[in-house]
């Protein structure tokens, strides 16, 4: 890969099928996809949202609401399934394992999903592949 980072739909797809192609041909422990951090919508001292891709499994720290989100968005992945749900006491949060056995194209288009319809980030946001 020579790329690690986009901003429109069409790019940033491209670049996620590319991350995960990759992954896999590489045999990487896993891949890291972040979205840039936007204060308003992460707060002030938190960090932008990250999913990271194993194998054939997501795994992605959520709010509350955020995860109500992703089961409505699972709606419109039939195929992927959510396989643990971890809320740590001292955690704000849950981290979610989602099984997701499909194309590079399809993995794209739900991480896309993901950092706009879960995490609310806009048409334009911007992600980086952080690792591979």
């Amino acid at each position: 890969m020579t790329r690690f980072e986009a901003e429109t739909p069409r790019e940033r797809r491209k670049l996620f099928a590319d991350a995960v192609a990759a992954h896999r041909n590489r045999g990487s422990a896993f891949l890291t996809i972040e979205a840039d951090r936007d204060p308003e919508l992460d707060g002030e001292d938190a960090p932008g949202p990250w999913i990271q891709f194993s194998d054939r499994t997501f795994n992605m720290d959520v709010t509350d609401d955020e995860l109500d989100r992703l089961k409505d968005l699972l709606s419109s992945f039939p195929e992927f399934r959510i396989d643990q749900l971890e809320s740590p006491e001292e955690a704000e949060g849950t981290n979610v394992r989602i099984t997701a056995r499909s194309d590079a194209n399809r993995l794209a288009g739900f991480v896309d999903e993901v950092f706009q319809s879960v995490y609310g980030r806009e048409d334009d946001y911007r992600a980086w592949v952080v690792a591979i």
